[in-house]
């Protein structure tokens, strides 16, 4: 009874959040069908304020990662997927079902992706997005008629692989990219400047994640160079490093939006600063002279997380 009382005073305390988010003017929500409870406490909320309905946007996912799934994939088990969705959110229609396949190998990610813009035009779904997908995927579901709004990637100062093919081709064909990641965990942000390597835990997926990144990216004392130019840059408007790593993710092309990690509320105030200035061309002169020092990427999007070139 007692970690049901704490489980259940923890999703009242994030639906209150929220309510937070919106008073804010923050009215988008990133959820997925296989990552925590975030479906079924976006839909308590929504049907604790059916006022909002219309006015709060949910994209979700659609994540296929077992060999047996890819393989036995059909019209039926993706939009029973997409059913169990709609049902954790109490909505009839998903403003933006995002669509991931692990395993390339299989190549059955076109046919998912053709059922899925069935069940866009059968009202099911607003818009069909992909997330970690690349290049040549991307064409051949395109290719075969596939309609696809957006791909959500890592997109940071530390990962800029969606710069080298992704941005343009998304740019070409009526795509926006949707960059998570944009703070690495962390790393971008006030916390860590002047932070020797040996007195860094990481302690937690997210943050061993990044480091890997980072390790491709330029190393840890690449990363103080760089921070002391975001914080320079910051100074200059009055706002803090992570907010100066959001906002040159949020000025790339093909970008209209970031999506911010948020346990909770309290970073409402920061997160409105990110509109209250822009990166002029001395800003990006500045970063760009630390970004040639470190490693330029080579591969596309999640290739290297697939085994490929980073």
């Amino acid at each position: 009874m007692h970690i049901q009382h704490i489980q259940e005073a923890a999703a009242a305390a994030a639906v209150q959040d929220f309510n937070d988010f919106v008073a804010a003017g923050i009215t988008t929500f990133d959820a997925a069908d296989h990552y925590g409870p975030a479906e079924v406490l976006i839909g308590r909320f929504l049907k604790e304020h059916p006022e909002l309905k219309g006015k709060v946007q949910v994209a979700t996912k659609y994540c296929v990662f077992s060999g047996r799934d890819m393989a036995t994939l059909s019209k039926a088990s993706v939009a029973a997927a997409v059913d169990v969705s709609r049902q954790r959110l109490g909505l009839d229609k998903i403003d933006l079902l995002q669509f991931y396949w692990q395993d390339y190998g299989y190549d059955r990610y076109v046919d998912a992706a053709l059922y899925l813009t069935e069940l866009k035009a059968a009202g099911v779904i607003g818009q069909v997005g992909v997330t970690n997908f690349d290049v040549p995927r991307l064409e051949k579901m395109i290719g075969k008629g596939a309609e696809l709004a957006s791909n959500q990637v890592q997109y940071s100062l530390l990962d800029r692989r969606p710069a080298n093919v992704m941005a343009s081709f998304c740019e070409a064909n009526g795509m926006s990219l949707l960059p998570y990641g944009v703070v690495a965990g962390g790393f971008l942000s006030d916390k860590y400047l002047n932070l020797s390597a040996r007195d860094v835990s990481v302690d937690t997926y997210s943050k061993g994640k990044y480091a890997s990144v980072l390790g491709q990216a330029g190393g840890w004392s690449w990363l103080q160079q760089l921070l002391r130019v975001l914080q320079q840059v910051g100074d200059k408007h009055g706002t803090y490093i992570s907010n100066v790593a959001s906002r040159w993710v949020l000025q790339r092309p093909a970008v209209p939006a970031i999506i911010l990690g948020a346990r909770n509320a309290s970073h409402v105030p920061d997160h409105q600063r990110l509109f209250g200035f822009e990166l002029d061309a001395d800003d990006l002169a500045a970063i760009d002279g630390v970004l040639t020092a470190g490693s330029r990427p080579k591969g596309d999007c999640y290739d290297w997380e697939r085994g490929g070139t980073f």
